[in-house]
């Protein structure tokens, strides 16, 4: 072998090297980027969405019973700190909407409780609630800022998501549905905003157990 086949081959064989070397970086920052993704995605999914939305599981007093369910008042602060919303000593003023909710079981209309949101004897009170019977959420806040249905029931402490509403879980008969001023939604229905004088229908039960569903509801003068 001469001379110059030798620093040819010797040339050929640092730049295959180098090459080498090259491909390997790239494939470890590849992974390292892979990993980042994977990381930041288990973070997003323990802390919640940014419309603040949380692991329902962490709930204190989480009603995952059937109905009918109570106001859950009684771990209604450590709710609020979970979600971030605030204990206010009053009804904030900033915001101020009103939504009706119908909650349908197997065809049955399930009651929405007084008090939600509502610590009359700690003296503090959400800025979702509710005050009467008539299935009313009032948002009452000193900051103007989105609310969803997800929120009002983790504030009630009621099992709500895709597939679930306290006890109930959907399977291969049952089905849970959520309306919004009578149309169906489609999606996640935690995201759903609460926004003025909005119907929002959620419904449990098997196709033979349908019922109309409300498109309007009255609301009062005063709302």
């Amino acid at each position: 072998m001469s001379y110059n086949d030798f620093v040819t081959m010797r040339d050929f064989s640092r730049k295959r090297n180098r090459g080498l070397k090259n491909y390997a970086i790239v494939i470890a920052g590849l992974f390292v980027v892979a990993l980042g993704i994977i990381v930041i995605q288990n973070q997003a999914t323990s802390q919640g969405s940014t419309m603040g939305d949380v692991q329902i599981g962490t709930l204190a007093g989480l009603q995952t019973t059937d109905a009918p369910w109570n106001a859950g008042v009684d771990h209604l602060r450590e709710r609020l700190t979970t979600i971030s919303l605030p204990a206010l000593t009053a009804e904030g003023t900033a915001l101020h909407t009103h939504q009706h909710l119908d909650i349908f079981i197997h065809g049955r209309p399930i009651a929405v409780p007084s008090g939600i949101g509502v610590n009359e004897s700690a003296g503090f009170i959400s800025p979702i609630h509710v005050h009467d019977t008539t299935n009313v959420i009032h948002v009452e806040s000193p900051l103007i800022q989105k609310f969803t249905l997800g929120q009002f029931f983790d504030v009630w402490g009621v099992r709500f998501d895709q597939n679930a509403i306290g006890g109930y879980v959907a399977d291969a008969t049952s089905t849970l549905k959520i309306y919004v001023n009578g149309e169906l939604f489609s999606g996640n229905p935690r995201t759903i905003e609460l926004t003025a004088h909005e119907e929002i229908a959620i419904t449990f039960g098997t196709s033979q157990e349908q019922i109309p569903i409300p498109a309007t509801y009255l609301f009062s003068p005063e709302l």
